[in-house]
């Protein structure tokens, strides 16, 4: 996204912008406005990128997110100081590689711990419309709310 993109988005509209490039992200954040409505995130599928959200905790958006989608391995030690809100869900396709529900369990735990919003979007699969997004006979909803400046859950 251009320098202009960024520094005239509509006050009315939420943008979430989500890259995998989180080294190059740190490196450019400064050159960026960061208006309160630009939400920034990083993909973190397993724990070879989990240093992406060691680099996106540098940013200053006012919203930083994690989308571990599609999760493809375990993620036992997220590092979430700084983070807002992490996304988990699963691959979907013909060639979708299964997402374990410890590997979910283990992020929403992480998430708890560090009053973390989390949002379960997807068991995904071959056919995710059979697999859904119900986990322990619920869904999981919340989405990070910004007050005074501290980050608080909201479900």
């Amino acid at each position: 996204m251009t320098h202009s993109g960024l520094s005239r988005p509509p006050a009315s509209e939420t943008f979430q912008i989500l890259t995998k490039r989180g080294e190059r992200l740190r490196e450019m954040s400064a050159r960026f406005p960061w208006p309160k409505n630009v939400w920034m995130g990083v993909s973190i599928e397993d724990a070879r990128v989990v240093n992406r959200a060691v680099d996106l905790a540098s940013v200053p958006a006012s919203v930083r997110f994690l989308s571990c989608e599609p999760l493809i391995g375990p993620l036992e030690s997220l590092p979430l100081e700084n983070i807002d809100w992490v996304i988990v869900g699963g691959e979907s396709g013909p060639r979708s590689r299964e997402m374990k529900a410890s590997w979910v369990k283990s992020i929403r735990h992480q998430c708890r711990k560090q009053r973390v919003a989390s949002f379960f979007k997807q068991w995904g699969g071959v056919r995710k419309d059979l697999t859904g997004r119900l986990m322990d006979g619920r869904t999981y909803d919340e989405m990070p709310r910004k007050i005074e400046g501290l980050s608080t859950v909201t479900a």
